[in-house]
């Protein structure tokens, strides 16, 4: 006559309900393994970073200027204490900086170009070197410098 106590009433109850849910597609994104694989890039560029730097051995002096923001890789002459010229890391004569300059830039006389001069290195030889580079038309010339450590 009536309704049993324990009775769930039509398609089998909570119990089976719940277990219908576990069956289906779940839609959350794993995002351990995306976490994972940037963490290990992050330390992979940390140390490969430095190691991307021009290869002259140069000792540059200090200043307090502040660090230019460049979303391209320059274009690097440096001049060492001995007064060698270098074009990124190969030694050139002086005469051929110009010509040089011409063939790899990419953005023609546009292309932002650091001279890098041992804090040792003749004086002359440095400005001979961005005379040159300037009277050839390039506009984004800059000197590549230590920042000072406060001591």
């Amino acid at each position: 006559m009536g309704m049993a106590v324990g009775s769930t009433g039509g398609r089998g109850g909570r119990g089976h309900r719940r277990r219908g849910r576990h069956h289906g597609l779940i839609s959350d994104i794993n995002v351990t393994p995306f976490v994972d694989v940037m963490l290990v890039l992050l330390i992979i560029f940390m140390v490969a970073a430095p190691l991307l730097t021009v290869g002259v051995p140069i000792d540059l002096p200090e200043t307090q200027a502040k660090a230019l923001n460049s979303e391209t890789q320059p274009i690097t002459v440096s001049v060492n204490n001995a007064g060698q010229i270098y074009l990124q890391e190969t030694e050139i004569p002086i005469d051929e900086v110009v010509p040089k300059l011409e063939a790899i830039s990419r953005s023609g006389y546009d292309e932002r170009i650091y001279v890098r001069g041992d804090k040792s290195a003749d004086y002359g030889t440095v400005m001979r070197v961005m005379a040159r580079i300037s009277a050839a038309g390039y506009r984004n010339l800059g000197l590549v410098t230590l920042q000072e450590q406060d001591d």
